[in-house]
């Protein structure tokens, strides 16, 4: 499997320079390889391929010469972002691609680092090539010798350099036990079937105010000025700030629960069509029960541990019993008639989910 590692950058102002230009050579030749494959299908009706514009790149350099400012890789890899975007539009999975902005293109790629010894050199620094050595904030060990990629990305006014590292795969432990269920929610992020609970931090709710505030400052910025810009900055700042916290708390609390757990059972959740319910779409986003559901998968493979999805259909209108239990959202207690049981619904919910994947493994 592979893991990605993040680290911070700190490049000197002359390395942010080159970073700054090679990002806006690239998102120029993306798109001009899009320009290049709508005109030959409406004109001519051909189809270019990602092929055809990679071997097209030494005669454009050649035209272009401020692109032997970028490395021949990183160049290969804005064209292959390009032809991926196109065949994720043809297998109905994204939209039609669309030109890139100066804020919709903030990273370029090294798809093959080379020499591993060059690349991490010294302690605390990256090579990259036609950049230099930049200064590293490695905070956590990573195998330098199993590095696939590295992918460095603009975040506001900061620098991150995502390294994706090939480690091998550890085997299931055979020996469950210590199994949870869990179930995601808007009142409480998670429910847990041995009925603990984690609080919901909503962390977009809490910076709305602030958010307004910036962005009401903005659109009374002027079109093009350096206030505008400024301003703009700020309200990414604050985006990024709760994307931050966001990130940092599922990436804890899924830890915590790989740790403690040998199987851990969720449900199959279609995220992309509940945020369709405009009432709930905010809450659904802020909580990020996708991303959650991401970080235990990975985790738990990484460890060794089992994570299983089981259905989601009906895990809160049912018992443990088995008997139908309806009632809507408003209701937030599980009451049963046939057995009597009376409990959280969340957390009947979790026992619910983790009984439906022992009943599979049985």
């Amino acid at each position: 499997m592979q893991i990605t590692f993040q680290f911070r950058l700190y490049p000197t102002p002359e390395q942010e320079q080159q970073m700054n230009r090679t990002l806006d050579l690239c998102r120029e030749l993306y798109n001009k390889a899009k320009e290049q494959r709508e005109t030959a299908y409406n004109q001519e009706g051909k189809t270019i391929t990602y092929a055809m514009q990679q071997n097209g790149l030494p005669a454009f350099k050649k035209e272009f010469p401020a692109y032997k400012e970028v490395h021949s890789q990183v160049l290969q890899d804005c064209l292959q972002r390009l032809d991926d975007a196109y065949q994720r539009f043809f297998r109905g999975e994204a939209g039609y691609p669309h030109y890139k902005s100066a804020d919709r293109y903030v990273s370029f790629t090294y798809p093959q680092p080379g020499a591993v010894q060059k690349t991490f050199a010294k302690e605390g620094t990256v090579y990259l090539p036609k950049i230099g050595v930049v200064k590293m904030n490695v905070h956590r060990p990573f195998d330098r010798v199993s590095v696939t990629q590295i992918n460095v990305k603009r975040y506001g006014d900061r620098w991150m350099i995502n390294i994706s590292v090939k480690v091998p795969d550890t085997e299931a432990m055979q020996a469950v036990e210590s199994a949870v269920g869990i179930d995601v929610g808007l009142n409480a992020f998670a429910a847990l079937s041995d009925e603990t609970k984690v609080d919901n931090p909503r962390y977009l709710r809490k910076a709305e105010k602030r958010l307004r505030r910036a962005q009401r400052r903005l659109s009374r910025k002027q079109r093009g000025s350096r206030n505008r810009q400024k301003a703009k900055r700020k309200v990414a700042k604050t985006h990024q700030k709760v994307a931050r916290q966001r990130k940092d708390f599922l990436h804890k609390q899924s830890y915590h629960i790989v740790q403690g757990h040998d199987l851990i059972v969720v449900e199959q959740l279609k995220v992309k069509n509940m945020v369709r319910n405009r009432r709930l779409a905010k809450s659904i986003s802020d909580a990020g029960w996708r991303k959650f559901i991401t970080y235990l998968s990975y985790k738990a493979e990484r460890h060794g541990k089992r994570f299983v999805q089981v259905p989601a259909h009906g895990t809160s209108q049912t018992c443990l019993c088995g008997a139908d239990v309806p009632k809507t959202l408003a209701v937030r207690v599980h009451e049963c008639k046939r057995c009597g049981l009376i409990q959280d619904r969340d957390v009947v919910s979790a026992k619910i989910i983790l009984q439906r994947a022992l009943k599979i493994s049985a």
